[in-house]
């Protein structure tokens, strides 16, 4: 900080730059000021009158959990900012767009992009203070008005798309249900070779069977795991054995396997080729391991009889939502209902109350 004509500034090493003919500066700010420094618009602001997007509260958990439980590696992006008053910029001799920024401490500050980030570093700094002494990067434009700031904001979020979950998955390796989704992608049968790692949806004409996010979410439902639960080897040794032994009894995954039927004819016409059955098919383990841990293998091969053509009316009216397949709750456990009652297994109290609301 440093005593500027008005008072007091903040001072920043940064990079002047050019950017559809208007200034900009890149400055690298330590964590410990970006709540003292940043501001947005209070939630009662009505959107006419605002240049960002009212603060959802119910994400800030998640990223303060993320910075305190990854201080050596987490990665923030940039936050994108408005000054609306004067700027000094004082460049070196040797390179004039190096230099140090310069703005007022009075100075309002508006967040155009990263009003979420700011929050959860202010919270965090609460629970961990020695992330302050970090850096991130912020991206200052000079503040033209609310139509320039409200433009800035759409233009900045116009062709934000998030990842899908498959590829989310494949990147992700600290969530130990990502890994172990990726391992029976890699090694396990049915999997190897059928499993789509990028997209959550797979095309009509694929040559792919599965999900990567499916895999993982019906393997979660088996093993009964919570969304930051690990896994031990010998869960991973039984979820490989489970869906070994599911393949061993739907002839129709045998066929692909052999290259006899072609995944897209398995997936336009049956159940058991899409997310919502095989998530089903994993609460229905999760029983059979609990219920019947000595002879879950035998129980397991009455799947043989099971009818899985979409046209199958116990289908229609629990695994989809107006003749569409539905990966909700609802119709994936009406589903694993269906399967239970097929292979004979008792439904539980919540389950039996959920057979009474679709009769």
């Amino acid at each position: 900080m440093q005593n500027q004509d008005s008072g007091y500034c903040y001072s920043f090493p940064a990079v002047r730059g050019i950017q559809a003919g208007r200034t900009f500066f890149i400055a690298t700010c330590p964590l410990r000021i970006i709540p003292k420094i940043f501001s947005y618009n209070e939630n009662d602001v009505p959107p006419e009158l605002r240049a960002q997007r009212t603060l959802n509260k119910t994400r800030i958990p998640d990223m303060v959990k993320y910075l305190l439980e990854n201080p050596k590696e987490y990665v923030f992006s940039a936050l994108t900012a408005s000054v609306g008053v004067d700027i000094s910029f004082d460049d070196h001799n040797s390179a004039p767009n190096l230099g140090t920024l310069k703005i007022p401490m009075d100075a309002q500050i508006l967040i155009n992009d990263g009003q979420h980030r700011r929050k959860a570093i202010e919270e965090a700094l609460l629970e961990n203070p020695d992330l302050g002494q970090d850096n991130i990067p912020v991206l200052f434009f000079i503040d033209e008005g609310l139509t320039r700031s409200q433009q800035m904001f759409a233009d900045l979020n116009k062709y934000a798309v998030k990842p899908s979950p498959s590829l989310g998955i494949r990147y992700d390796h600290r969530d130990s249900s990502s890994e172990l989704a990726r391992y029976l992608a890699d090694t396990v049968t049915p999997f190897v070779g059928f499993t789509e790692m990028e997209k959550s949806n797979i095309s009509p004409k694929s040559n792919k069977l599965f999900t990567l996010s499916s895999i993982k979410q019906a393997t979660k439902a088996l093993l009964s795991k919570g969304p930051k639960d690990g896994f031990s080897e010998e869960e991973q040794k039984i979820a490989s054995e489970f869906w070994q032994e599911v393949t061993k009894n739907i002839k129709d995954w045998q066929l692909v396997i052999r290259k006899e039927v072609s995944p897209a004819q398995l997936r336009q016409e049956y159940i058991h080729a899409h997310g919502v059955g095989l998530h089903a098919i994993g609460l229905l383990g999760k029983h059979l391991l609990c219920q019947e841990p000595k002879q879950w293998k035998e129980t397991l091969q009455l799947l043989g009889k099971v009818n899985w053509l979409k046209t199958n009316p116990e289908w229609i009216k629990r695994s989809m939502n107006h003749g569409k397949l539905s990966k909700s709750n609802i119709n994936i456990q009406l589903t694993a209902n269906a399967l239970k009652i097929e292979l004979g297994l008792p439904l539980t109290p919540e389950e039996k109350a959920l057979e009474k609301q679709l009769s």
